[in-house]
């Protein structure tokens, strides 16, 4: 059958810079998955969900004193899937203000007026670019090697990236009085977005200096943290609760780290009730599935929370065995960043470190094609210089697969 004809032309109607981008894409893109591969390119929890399961996989009733209470077993209504979700999520909402009210930084409590729910972090990311920046004319202010979707939204909203990479030789941490500098050069820079734990740093950012960006005397934009990563650092370093006495402060987190539900896509913003009204206003009418809330309303609660403790604690531990572990390989540098979150960054040297060995791509790209061959290591959309040296810890690593590749 001919083509239809018409004068349509999608050069000319779409908007250039959606013409430019290429679709998000991982290592998992290149291989299906039958169960058995080793996945650790995205940070996941290798654990499993932080659910009450039994060896089936079926969700558990909790029981208390040999009684059921039912209370960590997702009430999700089969029958009632014909009409849209709860828009406000106000019982969701309630339960991470419990959580984080710890009052470790301030004696205010957050409340369901500071939160925005979206479809992960990924959605308040976009959300944020869409209330504060004009497209084509404001910006936003990254600090690399740091999460790729700021600036993938950033692109998608034609939104300009203004860059103050981490300050390498200090642990990785953020230069604020560099960002200040930028911040009061350039106006049409409208947010600074901070990954703490850093990705792929994994370092947590000093929190004074966050509050001297906070502190800028002139610049008139929202200073937006990432703790995506944060149950897995010490207890009490999420600024959360900040939120209530900042103005100009967004905190994001997600369930799909330390909670192991990245496939319910849940994550949240803590801020100041004026922003969260914002972007309240703007997201999808629904965006939080039924099923979605009833997960993530069983995740948070009693008993749940302990299995996801359980599991962080697991894992902190096979962190703390990597640290001591792998400084034993020949060819394995420096620790660089921190030790905050489920992967640490280190270097691959060239030759033995004992033998003057010097940090290598070269070999940290030969280390990572064996392991993606032999081992299923999924590492990410190629590999890039920092994440090259970016080792994601999991109960699964093979550490002889890692000694040998490092030797050879």
């Amino acid at each position: 059958m001919a083509q239809k004809r018409s004068a349509f032309d999608l050069s000319k109607c779409a908007r250039s810079n959606i013409l430019q981008l290429q679709p998000y894409c991982c290592a998992r893109d290149d291989y299906k998955d039958d169960g058995s591969n080793v996945l650790l390119d995205a940070n996941e929890n290798a654990y499993g969900p932080g659910l009450a399961l039994n060896s089936e996989g079926a969700l558990e009733e909790s029981t208390v004193n040999g009684h059921s209470t039912g209370s960590s077993k997702p009430e999700i209504d089969f029958l009632g899937l014909n009409r849209y979700p709860d828009p406000h999520q106000i019982e969701l909402k309630k339960l991470f203000c419990n959580f984080r009210n710890a009052h470790t930084h301030t004696q205010k409590n957050l409340g369901p007026e500071n939160l925005f729910v979206g479809v992960g972090s990924d959605e308040a990311i976009d959300a944020l670019l869409r209330c504060f920046c004009i497209p084509g004319k404001d910006k936003i202010l990254t600090c690399p090697p740091t999460y790729g979707m700021y600036s993938v939204s950033a692109h998608v909203n034609d939104v300009g990236i203004v860059k103050v990479p981490l300050d390498v030789e200090n642990g990785f941490q953020l230069q604020p009085e560099k960002i200040n500098e930028t911040l009061a050069a350039d106006p049409s820079i409208k947010m600074a977005y901070i990954c703490s734990p850093g990705n792929p740093t994994a370092n947590l950012i000093r929190k004074e200096d966050i509050q001297k960006i906070l502190e800028h005397p002139t610049w008139n934009g929202v200073v937006v943290v990432d703790e995506a990563y944060i149950d897995f650092a010490p207890e009490g370093s999420s600024l959360a609760e900040w939120a209530t006495e900042w103005p100009n402060l967004v905190v994001m987190q997600t369930l799909s780290k330390a909670f192991g539900l990245a496939g319910i896509r849940l994550g949240v913003a803590f801020t100041s009730p004026e922003i969260a009204l914002l972007l309240n206003s703007l997201k999808a009418p629904y965006n939080i599935s039924s099923p979605t809330s009833a997960l993530a309303i069983a995740a948070l609660s009693p008993t749940n929370m302990a299995v996801m403790s359980k599991y962080r604690n697991q894992i902190v531990a096979q962190r703390e065995r990597m640290l001591k572990e792998l400084p034993k390989i020949p060819g394995v540098g420096r620790f660089l960043g921190g030790h905050d979150a489920n992967f640490l960054l280190v270097e691959l040297l060239d030759k033995p470190a004992s033998e003057g060995g010097k940090p290598s791509n070269a070999i940290a790209t030969g280390a990572y094609e064996p392991w993606q061959r032999n081992v299923e290591w999924l590492y990410g959309s190629g590999v890039r210089s920092w994440d090259a040296r970016d080792v994601c810890e999991s109960p699964l690593v093979r550490r002889r697969k890692l000694r040998s590749s490092c030797m050879s």
